[in-house]
């Protein structure tokens, strides 16, 4: 592609993933935020939990000032809690639903456009109740967030390889936009080129089969299917990692994919974020800086 990357995107990255060591909500937030606004490479930014009040106010300031789009991740927050949107238990899927309702409020006051959750664990046999649950808490969050003028979103997840998540592949995250957006058009999938090779499905696949009016927002990186390695499953370590999944090529294929449907397209200028963190030994500086190099390398082949 010959024209210029920001006039079919705005390239992003998830904070909470570049600087894992914020991912629990505490940790230099504001810090290594600053380093992120302070890079004109990226217009959006995805934050998450931000358990001390004054820190979040600190953040408020700074992303208001800083021209970014700004998206809110409740993953970390329901992952390290183990908290699950479709358990069985009604006890334990409202903990589950009070706790996003919380980030909903965070995310509103810190100036975010939309929250973005994962489902809970496929049971296996009782999938069809298991789904039912999921379309239930998905549709009060959806109400709960639309009240607050945000955006909801669900991003889909490996069903067999590390998360083991009910949403899941494409045809599931298809059925489950279907049930959700009777009530709630603006509800949609985040889909994640990490994911994808642990989902097993291609790009046109998963774009085939959701078509551009249930993809609600994109993630590009990078996860590793080999056992043993290190880094298995849903790591998001850099491109190009050695027994890793995606670099250059399966992004080129992954953009093109993209265009096929129709949501990348001159002047829609939609998010597209990195999802990637460093491994041990690796700084998050120079994993940042390798995936602009494979996103402009990319580009350069689409």
């Amino acid at each position: 592609m010959k024209e210029a990357l920001p006039n079919y995107m705005q390239v992003g990255i998830v904070h909470f993933m570049a600087y894992p060591e914020c991912m629990k909500g505490e940790g230099p937030i504001y810090d290594t935020l600053t380093k992120i606004v302070e890079d004109e490479f990226f217009a959006a930014v995805e934050i998450t939990w931000i358990k001390d009040p004054a820190e979040r106010a600190r953040v408020k300031t700074l992303l208001a000032t800083s021209h970014l789009t700004v998206g809110y991740g409740a993953q970390p927050c329901l992952l390290s809690q183990k908290l699950n949107l479709n358990h069985f238990d009604a006890a334990e899927r409202k903990k589950a639903v009070d706790q996003v309702k919380a980030c909903i409020d965070e995310a509103a006051e810190v100036g975010a456009e939309a929250v973005a959750v994962l489902s809970g664990a496929d049971p296996g046999a009782r999938r069809e109740e298991a789904f039912a649950l999921l379309v239930g808490s998905v549709k009060e969050l959806c109400g709960y967030a639309k009240s607050k003028g945000l955006r909801f979103v669900l991003e889909s997840f490996d069903s067999k390889y590390d998360k083991k998540c009910l949403i899941g592949p494409a045809k599931d995250a298809l059925a489950l936009c279907k049930a959700v957006r009777k009530e709630y058009k603006e509800f949609g999938i985040m889909v994640d080129l990490s994911h994808l090779p642990i989902q097993d499905e291609t790009p046109m696949q998963v774009f085939g089969t959701l078509k551009k009016e249930n993809i609600a927002h994109i993630h590009i990186g990078n996860s590793v299917k080999q056992a043993g390695h290190p880094a298995y499953g849903d790591q998001h370590p850099r491109f190009g990692l050695p027994g890793g999944e995606n670099d250059v090529p399966q992004l080129v294929e992954y953009l093109k994919a993209l265009f096929e449907i129709g949501y990348l397209g001159k002047g829609r200028r939609p998010v597209v974020a990195f999802e990637v963190k460093p491994l041990p030994g690796e700084t998050s500086g120079a994993v940042i800086a390798s995936a602009k190099r494979t996103l402009l390398e990319a580009w350069a082949l689409v």
